[in-house]
């Protein structure tokens, strides 16, 4: 008696178009031929049944979602839990909109085909990490931040048109000295309809916020130090790299940074790649202008420090100059060499982590 073997599952792509409150799926089978297409909601259980309806078809190769950093962030860890390959898809391209349209379906579609053509290889960033953490603390302290600044702003501006008599009597220098004369200021609630009561009280009420935000940045700042320490140790023992700067890499890079591939992925990302612009007898090169222009600026702002209290980085900015090169050039060179060491000290870090 001969054994019938089972006959072997078809291979099938998946491709996620997300939203705030539903995902729209579309699977193909391994040729390219549309199967099916459905919509889930943005709740585990809808996670769980788009997985299950998927696999359905055939056997999972791989999902393509777009947004994954966003609106699919909970898919993506609830996929890449499962064991799913999850590869991050950017929106369709303006001309193939233009050809077939705009709908769910339609771009889900294209997220599935831009995987099977294999277009779409990226790694998604590790969202159930310390670097996770770092990167939410983050977001509170630059929001306390422009906050603060605002308040001191109108602050300064309520002043500016306040009673002379009180105008006068607010003498600090700083912005945070006049917040804090202005937060002993004791309006007369009972005659508020008084503009000099009216400023006296608003001034009160925009320098107790002032105070207040500035507790809260002073928090976040020590439960900040407090991960990053204990996440970059490596990162944060060279010259001119604080918590804010090494908090910002670590959440450029992600949790996973060797997604990244190599140093010079991780150099495009922060804006720091060169690029060729030579044109006739002219021969310079200029950095990529995309990336993480907040890494690029953490990167600015280091190599800046170290051009003042670094003596090897000292040394190279004037045989550079001596070669030729401008300030500027010089100092492309040199944030791509931090750029560079940068990448090798958060893959330490992290591979330790």
């Amino acid at each position: 008696m001969t054994a019938t073997l089972p006959a072997p599952q078809p291979t099938i792509i998946v491709g996620v178009d997300a939203h705030k409150d539903t995902h729209h799926a579309v699977v193909l089978d391994s040729t390219g031929i549309r199967l099916a297409d459905r919509k889930f909601s943005t709740t585990e259980l809808g996670y769980r049944e788009l997985l299950s309806w998927s696999t359905r078809f055939g056997l999972v190769d791989r999902i393509g979602v777009e947004s994954t950093g966003t609106y699919a962030a909970g898919l993506t860890r609830s996929l890449r839990t499962a064991g799913i390959d999850v590869m991050e898809v950017n929106t369709p391209h303006p001309h193939t909109r233009s050809r077939k349209g705009k709908d769910d379906a339609i771009d889900a579609e294209a997220a599935a085909r831009k995987v099977l053509a294999g277009e779409a290889v990226a790694i998604p960033k590790d969202t159930t990490g310390t670097v996770e953490s770092i990167r939410l603390l983050t977001v509170a302290k630059s929001s306390a931040v422009k906050a603060r600044t605002a308040c001191l702003v109108q602050l300064q501006d309520v002043l500016v048109t306040a009673p002379s008599d009180l105008r006068e009597r607010i003498t600090a220098a700083t912005g945070r000295g006049k917040a804090t004369q202005c937060a002993a200021l004791r309006p007369d609630r009972s005659n508020l309809d008084d503009p000099y009561q009216a400023a006296k009280f608003t001034l009160r009420c925009l320098a107790r916020r002032v105070i207040e935000l500035e507790h809260e940045i002073g928090e976040i700042d020590c439960a900040l130090e407090e991960l990053v320490t204990r996440t970059a140790p490596t990162l944060l023992s060279r010259q001119g790299i604080g918590v804010s700067h090494a908090a910002q890499f670590l959440v450029t890079a992600g949790q996973n940074a060797s997604r990244l591939g190599s140093e010079a992925a991780f150099a495009r990302l922060c804006g720091v790649a060169p690029v060729p612009v030579s044109s006739g007898k002219t021969s310079r090169m200029r950095l990529h202008r995309g990336g993480d222009r907040q890494a690029n600026r953490a990167l600015h702002l280091i190599v800046v420090l170290r051009l003042r209290y670094d003596a090897r980085t000292i040394t190279y900015m004037e045989r550079r100059r001596a070669e030729g090169l401008s300030k500027k050039d010089v100092m492309r060179c040199l944030k791509r060499f931090v750029a560079r060491e940068i990448f090798n000290d958060l893959k330490t870090d992290l591979t330790a982590t």
